[in-house]
């Protein structure tokens, strides 16, 4: 459906934000340009090789090493930083989209215009949800195009890192659908637009937070075991690319530590066992294909947080409306 052809309150929505639906639209194109423009110099201006990187004498890119290196890092900042769109999505739509209505009293003058409670609600809710969308997907893109042969190779852009793991599969977008429902009924029910955003803003961020701590325990780990070397050195035998866990040696007893906190001498603050003679390694890890079994769980659990906080926006509507 073309913005031409939108007609009710949905068309009023868009009418009203169109100065903040601008300004995002330009800021997706920027960051598109920006990534694309330097997914190309990346290839066209080739790395610095041989001697110069020793003596430092290697031209550079915009104080970079050479494009990739500016082009990764840009990723590596972006990637983070697409934690903080769900708190931004939260934080507008609790605020200046539901809250500042609520706290002007112009919803009053949509109900009475042949324009139901519910479906004033509903037509906010789908309004946002859509816009939120749309954003979200365009910068997952943006961070593929630009990270796309750097994902999963290169530190601080590996499949389990924050801001990557998140923009990477659906659970950035639902995280970004949660905010739009948590905003809704913290706007409806705070009715005041500036503690509304900071409510929103505070609750979307202690969920990505939270979530962030447990999602590794939604799957169970992988343990691998062998017997150490002369060096004590952990022999390369679990699959590339894995997520560690927690990694150490063991003892004759199978007690588990680790060498740094209990040799040359038990460290102050460690619990060391007697006998701290090393025969063994461990390593308890995610594998790589473990990325969409929990991504898909966390998204499940999002969602079904989503559908319950609809609800309870409609139950508050019906409430106030009555």
């Amino acid at each position: 459906m073309s913005l031409p052809t939108l007609r009710g309150p949905r068309w009023v929505d868009i009418r009203l934000h169109r100065t903040t639906l601008w300004t995002s639209g330009a800021a997706l194109l920027a960051a598109l340009v920006y990534t694309g423009w330097l997914r190309w110099a990346a290839d066209a201006y080739p790395e610095p090789v041989g001697d110069c990187l020793a003596d430092k004498s290697c031209e550079t890119f915009l104080g970079f090493a050479s494009a990739r290196e500016l082009l990764y890092a840009s990723m590596e900042n972006g990637a983070l930083a697409l934690l903080l769109l769900p708190v931004l999505i939260g934080a507008f739509v609790a605020g200046p989209y539901i809250a500042r209505e609520m706290e002007s009293g112009v919803y009053a003058l949509s109900w009475t215009q042949s324009i139901s409670p519910a479906r004033w609600l509903a037509s906010r809710l789908t309004t946002a949800a859509a816009i939120a969308l749309g954003v979200t997907l365009v910068l997952m893109g943006v961070l593929r195009l630009g990270a796309s042969k750097a994902l999963g190779h290169r530190a601080n852009l590996h499949w389990a890192d924050r801001g990557v793991y998140e923009a990477t599969g659906p659970t950035l977008v639902a995280y970004s659908l949660f905010a739009v429902a948590l905003g809704t009924l913290i706007g409806f029910v705070v009715r005041r637009t500036l503690p509304a955003m900071a409510a929103t803003g505070l609750v979307t961020g202690l969920l990505l937070w939270g979530m962030g701590n447990v999602r590794w325990r939604l799957a169970p780990v992988r343990t691998a075991t062998g017997p150490v070397s002369a060096d004590h050195s952990f022999p390369d035998q679990y699959p590339a690319g894995s997520f560690s866990m927690d990694q150490g040696v063991t003892n004759a007893a199978g007690d588990r530590f680790s060498v740094g906190q209990c040799l040359p001498k038990p460290q102050p603050g460690f619990s060391c066992p007697d006998d701290t003679e090393v025969t063994g390694w461990y390593m308890q890890y995610h594998p790589r294909s473990h990325f969409w079994h929990t991504q898909l769980m966390e998204t499940g659990i999002l969602l079904a947080l989503t559908a319950a906080v609809v609800y309870a926006a409609f139950r508050v509507l019906r409430r106030r409306a009555a």
